[in-house]
């Protein structure tokens, strides 16, 4: 799982990877940096002596990475269980309009490409810790299963099973819309969020489409998914009446077009979508303020 010298400069510039390898399988940029954190503390507490004799610290860097994060994963579910509403993944500005430019926050090294778009981070939480390990490590960085296996302690034939069931859950994957199609979309929400224009937004949504929320607890927002598009409407049309002030923002969600809300230049929201045949099917919707720090704006 790749390779590096024992030197402290090769060392550390595997923090970016492993950085993209967490963040895949904990779907949180501040988790991720705990886990690699905790690699390199275990990494630097080998003797000396020990070190010497790994021929890939790099491989060893990322697979005591996939470790700690299957054990992170698995305490997860008990977490969540006590989590206040809906879960869902920390969602990323683009690096364009990251704050933080020096890259000393985890979310400034992650690579945003359709592995960390939130329909897909949201299928990931679906599959067991295993299954997650074993397909992001496969199909996402093409790591071969006989490695795999070290980190998930079981055989190469095991792991491909895993990787195979994980990907059913994923199902067949139909064509994305391009970035500008969406952007459309997205775009005509906002419009039509802002003149409260009912009629429009019951017609950009699918008549099916759901709406998530992820509050944490701490804010207030919906603890159960708003499935309908009129529903939905009904939803945002409302809260439009009771958010004065509030501004909306189009901007890149995990490197697709999104929508930002925010007051007093304070981003409150951050909302992902999923459009299929012009509409959109789902709506992800982030107020935790916890999951909201990459998006801090600094002064």
């Amino acid at each position: 799982m790749g390779t590096v010298g024992n030197s402290t400069d090769g060392i550390a510039g595997e923090r970016r990877h492993l950085i993209n390898v967490a963040y895949r399988l904990l779907g949180s940029a501040s988790e991720a940096e705990d886990a690699v954190q905790d690699a390199y503390a275990r990494w630097y507490g080998l003797p000396r002596s020990r070190r010497e004799e790994i021929l890939s610290p790099g491989a060893w860097l990322t697979t005591v990475t996939g470790r700690i994060c299957l054990d992170l994963l698995g305490s997860a579910r008990a977490r969540r269980e006590r989590y206040v509403g809906a879960w869902l993944p920390e969602p990323l500005p683009d690096r364009t309009e990251w704050d933080h430019a020096d890259g000393s926050d985890p979310a400034d090294q992650i690579v945003l490409d359709e592995s960390v778009v939130m329909a897909f981070l949201v299928v990931l939480e679906s599959m067991t810790p295993a299954e997650r390990v074993a397909f992001v490590l496969h199909d996402v960085f093409r790591y071969p299963f006989a490695e795999i296996a070290d980190v998930l302690g079981r055989t190469p034939a095991a792991c491909k099973q895993l990787a195979a069931s994980a990907r059913r859950r994923v199902g067949v994957a139909r064509a994305p819309v391009t970035a500008t199609g969406q952007a459309d979309v997205v775009r005509h929400v906002k419009e039509a969020w802002e003149t409260k224009d009912i009629e429009a937004l019951v017609g950009l949504l699918d008549p099916a489409a759901v709406m998530t929320a992820d509050g944490g607890g701490t804010v207030g927002t919906v603890l159960r998914p708003v499935e309908g598009g009129e529903r939905i409407t009904g939803y945002m049309v409302a809260i439009a009446d009771m958010a004065p002030g509030l501004e909306l923002l189009e901007r890149s969600v995990n490197g697709v077009p999104g929508l930002v809300a925010q007051r007093a230049g304070v981003v409150t929201t951050v909302a992902s979508f999923d459009v299929s045949d012009g509409r959109v099917t789902r709506i992800w919707v982030v107020r935790n303020p916890e999951k909201l720090r990459p998006w801090a704006r600094e002064g």
